[in-house]
């Protein structure tokens, strides 16, 4: 069982219009709403390539309640820690003639210093059964940067692998606690580190002490630097247009995925990691792969 953690949750409202025109009044169909956050989307797509996964995430509000129903009826397995902050949403707007997607995410409340404690405390009893731990997205405002460090070291501690897709000291201090893969995007990376260069980037994670960084370069690809060899690149060898939201969260299920089986090798690890992210961005909503999406691993190019 694969354990995702999501501290800061969000009900997912995704539209589509013909055309997005900014400054403009749009009319749509009723949205597409869905329990989400980056943890959330890593478990579906894990249940959809047969992986067991495990949610354990916060719920608050009427807005919590409504992601609380959406989890049941989607029959993932889950734990909800209550909270007094209502559940956060985020709104997608998918540009039909475009193929482009636009996100506007709320950054949500924080949480109490007696739910911080909560949710650690479900993590330090659910890792116990679990084969790799995830954690990932944004923080509630006023987080302690220890968060993902906290969940690395209760992996470690039963010698599990953990992933985490963060950004910022949150990053860092996962790095430090030494993560087995960290998984931010090119912005991310650059905002963590100062650096423009992501393989510069990304050896200062390494030094920090992450033992692999693996970094999302949009149409580009994805970028796995290790600790000692060579970078390795994968790419299709045609970019995709589609709704990319959930392709970093693939590309997370992927990973947890293989070192969950005991896969480690850093080729291995951005080859899935790239065939899952391209098949996200093929799927009408994050959280999902496109059908076929194990057609795509003979797609891709490395280097």
């Amino acid at each position: 069982m694969i354990l995702t953690v999501t501290p800061n949750p969000a009900l997912d409202l995704t539209y589509r219009v013909p055309r997005l025109l900014p400054g403009e009044t749009h009319r749509a169909a009723a949205p597409a709403v869905r329990a989400g956050g980056k943890g959330l989307n890593v478990a579906r797509v894990l249940a959809q390539t047969g992986s067991a996964a495990f949610v354990l995430t916060t719920a608050g509000g009427a807005p919590g309640l409504r992601l609380a129903d959406d989890l049941e009826a989607s029959q993932l397995p889950s734990e909800l820690v209550p909270v007094a902050a209502p559940t956060r949403s985020s709104v997608a707007v998918f540009d039909e003639s475009s193929g482009e997607t636009t996100v506007i995410n709320e950054t949500g409340g924080p949480l109490t210093p007696a739910e911080w404690t909560a949710l650690h405390d479900a993590v330090d009893r659910l890792v116990v059964p679990a084969t790799c731990v995830v954690g990932s997205g944004s923080l509630p405002p006023d987080a302690p940067d220890d968060v993902y460090a906290r969940l690395v070291a209760a992996a470690d501690a039963h010698g599990l692998p953990s992933v985490i897709d963060a950004v910022g000291a949150p990053l860092v201090r996962a790095a430090e606690a030494g993560a087995s893969v960290v998984k931010p995007n090119r912005r991310e990376l650059a905002e963590t580190t100062g650096l423009d260069d992501p393989v510069a980037g990304a050896r200062m994670l390494l030094d920090a002490g992450a033992g692999l960084v693996l970094v999302s370069l949009g149409a580009e690809g994805m970028l796995a630097v290790p600790p000692e060899g060579a970078p390795v690149h994968a790419r299709l060898g045609t970019p995709l247009t589609g709704n990319a939201t959930g392709a970093g969260d693939a590309a997370v299920a992927a990973v947890a995925s293989l070192l969950a089986a005991g896969v480690s090798d850093p080729s291995a690890l951005v080859r899935r990691a790239t065939a899952w992210s391209a098949a996200a961005v093929l799927a009408p909503l994050a959280g999902e792969l496109a059908p076929g999406f194990r057609d795509f691993a003979s797609r891709i190019e490395t280097g």
